[in-house]
């Protein structure tokens, strides 16, 4: 295994808490697509993956895992192009604004990134937000200084799973993929360290994802970021 030097972050679930954040962010898109309409938004819900029952997003499931986009075409299959992008842009708007403005990081991650950071490894977000409401989100828990760049997925032309963020990021820092770990909570995050040639696929159990989703997929699963740290060190000792 080659000498990690970046290190590659998926956002929700990963550094920020998932259902605290977005599960009345979900509600509001659902609520506002249809038209105040409470058992048709609790329908949309559904088909975006919240599991009522457990009151939680599904693991892998469209809100959890997809874009914006993935949530119109999947809450809008009727609608024009035209229509669906006009729809895209108000989500596009309502997760940037509310997603950074709720976003709740969680434990121990802005000690752990800082660690990372201090012992110079290269940051990043990769994640099917956009763009703007990740570095939102950064800011809005500030620790936007740690990272060299975020990308959400109007970012590439190929969101995750497929490899153009790790491609883009080993762009920026002269890292080869390699040399990159990537972190995430999902199967997506996964598939695309696996697809970019990453050095490391790490699955975290801070989000939507399972250890039975995730293992299969992941070089190591942790219980969170926050014991990202000691496993690098571990790691670097061997």
């Amino acid at each position: 295994m080659a000498t990690i030097k970046g290190i590659l972050f998926d956002k929700d679930g990963t550094l920020v808490d998932f259902n605290a954040t977005w599960s009345a962010v979900a509600d509001f898109m659902a609520m506002e697509a249809a038209d105040g309409d409470r058992p048709a938004a609790d329908e949309l819900l559904t088909v975006a993956g919240y599991d009522f029952d457990a009151r939680r997003f599904k693991a892998d499931s469209i809100f959890a895992a997809g874009t914006n986009r993935d949530v119109v075409e999947a809450w809008f299959p009727q609608l024009s192009r035209q229509e669906q992008g006009a729809a895209l842009a108000r989500f596009n708007e309502i997760t940037a604004v509310e997603g950074s403005r709720k976003a709740v990081a969680l434990p121990g991650i802005p000690a752990a990134l800082t660690a990372l950071h201090g012992r110079d490894y290269r940051l990043g977000v990769a994640t099917n937000d956009s763009t703007s409401g990740a570095e939102k989100t950064l800011l809005a828990l500030g620790i936007a200084q740690l990272f060299d760049a975020a990308y959400g997925y109007d970012a590439v032309a190929n969101p995750k799973p497929a490899p153009d963020v790790v491609l883009s990021f080993c762009d920026l820092t002269g890292l080869k993929p390699a040399e990159i770990a990537m972190v995430g909570d999902n199967r997506h995050d996964l598939d695309m360290a696996r697809a970019g040639g990453c050095g490391l696929a790490v699955g975290v159990l801070s989000g939507t994802g399972t250890r039975a989703s995730l293992a299969p997929m992941a070089d190591v699963v942790l219980d969170s970021v926050a014991d990202l740290p000691a496993f690098l060190e571990e790691l670097g000792r061997n």
